[in-house]
């Protein structure tokens, strides 16, 4: 493995775990000339998927197109690192589990505002209003209404309603 620091082909392994119930293998590498440290990651490669658009164009599957939506979409928000690793997983295992070659942009974009909707609410939001191109505010006000039908209500030991406006 080569350091990314010196470009050196010297590298030795300090550690090793299993990450992702195996999934993934992450491993703290030292470099022989330069002593810096640093880490990788393992993964089994999947198999090609072909991205098809709205607009018919194709595009190889991109893991790192959807990371950076959902971390968008969760910024600033209480949601780790890990969480957001182990959604995209979750979104990958349901992909392949569709034994296609082709997946379509939306059917991506569903599965990820269904899960990400058990992650955080306002990251949901964030992410179908830029997913489903939200033109006013009324479309906003709709996926925020189905949201709430959706969701069971929070109340207080008194049995008082919370978050009414």
């Amino acid at each position: 493995m080569r350091c990314p620091y010196c470009q050196n082909q010297d590298t030795d392994v300090l550690d090793t775990r299993k990450l992702n119930e195996g999934d993934t293998i992450r491993r703290r590498r030292k470099c022989r000339v330069c002593r810096r440290r640093f880490t990788t990651y393992e993964r089994v490669e999947s198999v090609s998927l072909t991205v098809v658009k709205k607009n018919g164009e194709r595009e190889p599957y991109d893991r790192e197109k959807i990371m950076r939506g959902i971390r968008t979409a969760c910024y600033r928000r209480p949601v780790s690192a890990k969480k957001l690793e182990q959604l995209v997983n979750d979104v990958e295992t349901l992909l392949m589990a569709q034994d296609d070659q082709e997946v379509s942009s939306s059917n991506i974009g569903d599965q990820v505002m269904r899960l990400l909707r058990s992650v955080d609410e306002v990251a949901y939001i964030r992410f179908a209003s830029v997913y489903r191109s939200f033109a006013d505010i009324g479309m906003l006000r709709e996926a925020v209404e189905e949201l709430l039908d959706h969701e069971p209500v929070a109340t207080t030991e008194s049995g008082a309603r919370m978050n009414e406006c």
